[in-house]
């Protein structure tokens, strides 16, 4: 009797050895940006343990105190300013990250991934873990946690720049949106596993709630130095097409085999698209990446996006916590469901983009939408408990549909752009323009609510509805242009709508 392959070989043999590895690649970023993402949300959670209301906490028998009120709080955050001196710590992180990002791009690509990505997840890992290391060591300087946070800051800028390029590297611009939009969930993933693991030592030791996700992120780091493959050519790997053919405005899938013409011959990649692809492979300048079409408006666009989402990631537990008068865990547990909204959100926005060819309009419907539901949040989101779980999933997904989106697909189809002609070093620098613009939101937002939380939270929330309608105004010339192409006034390709105008 003939034997015939067991079902889980002629599966494993089904696919090319070039999705194996882009498959593996596109695995192996997920973990390491889960990881820098893992090793930020801490903070978030520890707020509501830093500064207690010690009124409800039980004072221990042999404890001598002179102040009723803060006895339980973690100087200097015991003070009546102590939103302020959250807002600071905040942005030490924030406006570090958001210079450094622009030098980021740079060094990512004139270094290589490999090295510069295990170096920034090591760095990393150490100022997590001394900022954790305070509560064992008694600190309570504000410029001790303040000089922590900047550093890094300076240190998680190495991450998204140098993933993004290293995905884009692997993968064309077929179904661009819906695999990064899976991919990108990678960020709701990181503050989920960053808020439970936070949460288990928070009530306890809070240090712990850092020094364990910075070990968790220099591990990924030791991982990407001996795994990371930088390009398809460094294993004889087919590149992928990233520009449309011109003639029938068709796309080469993410996943797709390429043809005999592009696969290896007798182990050695034919030449003919490698000398294609190495006509341009200088960097390129900060100016000239800004005069890609597209690139202006999408990282305006983030700017305002992020800051709505960042002020979400850092004072939402703070929030749930006044608000609704959870404890710090299951505060911290309830705000893992905006992250949940948000993997959902940035899946759908990338099927819809791909579908329709427009990244701009997906976005822009997507912020129209969250306002009405960021009002509704604050007003009615603390009713019951139903109705809090299934607003956080809603307003997750509105609020981080579209800067998900923006942050993977469009950055790689801006960085992919025709008209650099092949030069696929630009797509770190791209990236890093439209996340460095962004993370100027990202640090303006917590800053805004920290300052403005003491009038009401209701001010608040109305700064985040105005962030989204601005959000939608800067994309609303590419909107336009979507819509003629929608209208046939204008040729479109599919995925990659009217940014060449």
């Amino acid at each position: 009797m003939k034997s015939t392959l067991a079902p889980g070989i002629r599966l494993i043999t089904s696919f090319s050895r070039d999705s194996w590895y882009r498959g593996f690649i596109l695995l192996l970023t997920f973990l390491f940006y889960t990881a820098y993402h893992l090793s930020r949300k801490p903070i978030s959670i520890v707020k509501s343990e830093l500064h207690r209301n010690c009124s409800t906490v039980i004072r221990p028998a042999d404890l001598n105190i002179t102040n009723n009120v803060t006895w339980c709080d973690w100087p200097p955050f015991d003070q009546d300013n102590y939103q302020t001196l959250f807002g600071v710590l905040d942005n030490s992180f924030l406006v570090a990250y958001a210079i450094g990002m622009f030098f980021s791009g740079i060094f990512g690509e004139r270094l290589p991934l490999r090295y510069y990505l295990s170096f920034g997840m090591l760095m990393s890992g150490l100022f997590t873990c001394l900022f954790g290391l305070g509560f064992y060591w008694n600190i309570h300087s504000l410029g001790y946690y303040a000089f922590i946070q900047v550093m890094n800051g300076l240190m998680q800028t190495t991450g998204w720049p140098a993933v993004v390029a290293c995905v884009g590297n692997w993968f064309g611009k077929g179904k661009r949106g819906f695999i990064m939009g899976v991919w990108n969930s990678h960020t709701s993933v990181g503050n989920i596993l960053g808020s439970l693991i936070a949460g288990v030592f928070v009530s306890s030791a809070w240090g712990m709630s850092f020094i364990v996700p910075g070990l968790i992120i220099a591990s990924t780091g030791i991982l990407c130095f001996f795994l990371l493959v930088e390009k398809p050519e460094d294993v004889n790997c087919s590149p992928p097409q990233h520009h449309s053919d011109q003639e029938n405005g068709e796309t080469e899938p993410l996943l797709h085999n390429s043809s005999s013409a592009d696969r290896t011959i007798n182990g050695a990649i034919s030449t003919e698209p490698q000398e294609i692809a190495e006509e341009h492979t200088e960097a390129i300048s900060f100016c000239a990446a800004l005069s890609i079409p597209g690139v202006v408006e999408f990282s305006l666009c983030l700017l305002f996006a992020k800051l709505v989402s960042y002020t979400f990631l850092y004072w939402l537990p703070l929030y749930i916590s006044n608000v609704a008068h959870f404890d710090p865990k299951q505060a911290g547990d309830m705000s893992t469901l905006f992250d949940v909204g948000g993997i959902l959100g940035g899946i759908m926005a990338g099927l819809v983009s791909d579908y329709t060819g427009g990244r701009a309009t997906t976005c822009c419907v997507m912020l129209v939408a969250a306002a009405p539901m960021l009002f509704l949040y604050n007003y009615i989101g603390q009713r019951s408990l139903g109705t809090t779980i299934g607003m956080l999933l809603v307003c997750g997904g509105l609020v981080n549909g579209p800067y998900a989106l923006i942050t993977t697909a469009v950055s790689a189809d801006l960085g992919t752009h025709e008209s650099l002609r092949g030069n696929s070093r630009a797509l770190s620098t791209v990236t890093a323009i439209i996340d460095g613009t962004g993370s100027i939101g990202a640090a303006l937002g917590p800053l805004l609510a920290g300052l403005i939380s003491p009038t009401g939270w209701n001010n608040v929330f109305y700064m985040l509805i105005t962030a989204d309608v601005l959000a939608c105004l800067f994309l609303s010339r590419l909107v336009y242009k979507e819509a003629l192409g929608w209208c046939g006034r204008v040729p479109r390709v599919r995925g990659f709508n009217m940014l060449n105008m």
